[in-house]
């Protein structure tokens, strides 16, 4: 706790753990967090040896902040977190996720045994606020990465401009066409995408 226990720094390890960002894109994922806390905060996480820099070559020539192989590794830690809090009476579940934070938070709510039953293999690919990921349904176990420019983008996709109404699809079991009315595209056979959306769930609240 006193290496990510300060406000701020298990969130922004949490931006990283889908690969690198540049300064600007994690402020963009975390609104009210300062420049200056975040300059103070990837200081600390890059001294205790959980973050790194980058830069990457001209043309692009901008500088990436990247988790090392330890801070990768604290994604377990996180996930496990993120299913406590979804355990609280108060949560909230419809309150804004950023786009590394949903796919996240389907790597955690997955039903592995019903995953590992179904017999599903298959890539889904997912673009939320213009990010595209790819996630790998195999085995009941859903490794997601950063899609590559013009990558294909799997059997499936599911396009939003915000997290709510993929959060209303995969987890409330919203209906397809309604789901379409309120603003996700679905690309791909319709009965895959039902089976797939019923591996998720999110866990029962406790007192």
């Amino acid at each position: 706790m006193e290496l990510v226990g300060e406000r701020w720094s298990m969130l922004i390890l949490r931006e990283l753990m889908l690969g690198g960002r540049r300064f600007s894109d994690l402020r963009a994922a975390l609104p009210g967090l300062s420049a200056k806390v975040l300059t103070e905060r990837l200081a600390g996480l890059e001294e205790a040896g959980l973050v790194t820099r980058r830069r990457l070559p001209p043309p692009a020539a901008v500088q990436l902040y990247e988790l090392t192989e330890w801070g990768y590794s604290a994604e377990p830690a996180i996930r496990e977190l993120g299913r406590w809090a979804a355990r609280s009476p108060a949560h909230n579940p419809q309150l804004p996720l950023s786009p590394v934070s949903f796919m996240l938070s389907l790597r955690t709510m997955i039903d592995r045994e019903a995953a590992a039953a179904s017999g599903l293999d298959l890539e889904i690919g997912f673009t939320l606020a213009g990010e595209s990921f790819l996630a790998a349904l195999r085995g009941g176990e859903l490794p997601v990465r950063r899609a590559e420019p013009g990558e294909t983008s799997g059997e499936l996709h599911f396009e939003a401009e915000i997290a709510l109404p993929l959060l209303r699809l995969f987890y409330g079991k919203q209906p397809l066409d309604e789901a379409e009315q309120a603003g996700v595209r679905i690309t791909g056979d319709r009965n895959l995408a039902r089976r797939v959306i019923a591996l998720f769930a999110l866990p029962p609240k406790i007192g």
